[in-house]
């Protein structure tokens, strides 16, 4: 089946000065659609200048972070300097189709990614019938600092804003804007169970999936602390007004310095505060998972039983809150790095050939069961089908 593939379609206006804490302004219209894309491109690649798979778009500000493993795969080119990063990219079996929808969320501990990394490409999903969106949304102090005098979570109102934006115009890439599953892995699913209880969120979509992430948030007091370090650092008051004239290299460079305390391993996040008295969540398909050694990929033996329960304790806390839910644990142990943290990720999107995973220090190493993508990704896309990913109770991937 052919694949077209559309990138850097901007669903809001590029967040520049003061409006760099203010909430996303929606961008009306779908370049794209009709064979050219954004850059001058058409469906199938980039044009001579614009975006594509080996020039990507801009990205949201961003530090660059290591890790033990190499995530280069899953965390994409880094920060890529540009204004208009509030951008989506859509993969399509056929632009004149009317096929499931999924939308992912990048994970990154709030504080990076984007939704051009590798792993993410959609050409899978497409390729067994499902519409695939990914997209970036504000990371880091411009995304998720809490400041009395800017909206909160402006990161979390960026994926209202894209999802609005799909809701809008997906039937012009072929898909079918009543079947949309939202899914995210880590920040991005700490983000997918946000929107359950987010009132803007509402018939958005039919179908969530969150992926070691679960419903966790921090509280608006633990969140000062981390305005009030920022603030202190860069000398300046804890107001959207003071933090607009800092350029966006000094933030992401002095909330580096400013880390998560404990098990915490980012020092943003969601900030809800009455978490146990949120309103009731959105009543739709839920596919929720962790898995079985997130800690591994830290390598913090000392913090490990806190790391895990952390994911264990959020996904069930959102699972308690419906009263049916579909739940897995991935227990794939044949890497350098076990079951950890992100591991899942190739297998859902179907992508466990990069070379950068297969090495002795890839997140996969180099034996990989090929039945174990089919399994996974078939799940996920049964799943965007009809809300039923093939099994009851708790499944084990291994």
């Amino acid at each position: 089946m052919a694949v077209s593939v559309f990138r850097n379609i901007p669903y809001a206006a590029g967040p520049t000065g003061a409006a760099r804490f203010a909430a996303p302004t929606p961008v009306h219209g779908a370049p794209g659609a009709d064979g050219s894309g954004p850059d001058g491109s058409g469906p199938d690649g980039p044009g001579p200048n614009g975006p594509g798979p080996d020039r990507p778009g801009p990205t949201a500000p961003a530090p660059e972070r290591r890790f033990p493993a190499d995530l280069s795969p899953l965390m994409g080119p880094g920060w890529v300097r540009g204004e208009e990063y509030l951008t989506l990219n859509v993969w399509t079996p056929r632009t004149d189709g009317n096929a499931p929808v999924m939308v992912f969320v990048h994970g990154g501990a709030f504080l990076s990614g984007t939704g051009q990394a590798p792993v993410y490409d959609g050409t899978s999903f497409a390729r067994d019938g499902v519409v695939l969106v990914t997209l970036n949304y504000r990371l880091g102090a411009l995304g998720w600092l809490d400041l009395s005098d800017a909206p909160r979570n402006r990161g979390l109102l960026d994926v209202v804003a894209a999802l609005r934006w799909v809701r809008a115009h997906i039937a012009d890439y072929g898909g079918d804007p009543d079947r949309v599953t939202v899914f995210g892995q880590s920040a991005g699913g700490m983000i997918v169970s946000a929107l359950l209880v987010t009132p803007e969120a509402a018939g958005l979509f039919r179908g969530a999936i969150s992926q070691s992430g679960g419903l966790h948030a921090l509280t608006g007091a633990e969140a000062a602390e981390t305005t009030g370090a920022l603030a202190d650092r860069l000398g300046v008051p804890a107001t959207a007004e003071a933090f607009a004239d800092v350029p966006d290299e000094r933030l992401v460079s002095a909330l580096a310095e400013v880390s998560g305390a404990g098990p915490r391993l980012s020092p943003l996040g969601v900030v809800l505060d009455g978490l146990d008295d949120a309103p009731p969540p959105h009543p739709v398909d839920l596919l929720v998972g962790t898995n079985t050694q997130e800690s591994l990929l830290y390598r913090r033996p000392e913090q490990s039983a806190a790391i895990d329960a952390v994911f264990r304790d959020a996904r069930e806390r959102l699972v308690s809150r419906y009263d049916k839910a579909f739940t897995y644990d991935f227990d794939w142990r044949g890497g350098p790095f076990g079951a950890c943290h992100a591991v899942e990720l190739p297998f859902v999107f179907d992508h466990t050939d990069l070379p950068a995973l297969r090495t002795a220090n890839g997140l996969l190493g180099p034996d990989v069961p090929p039945s174990l993508a089919a399994e996974t990704h078939g799940a996920w896309v049964r799943f965007a089908m009809g809300g039923d990913p093939g099994w009851s109770g708790t499944h084990r991937f291994h």
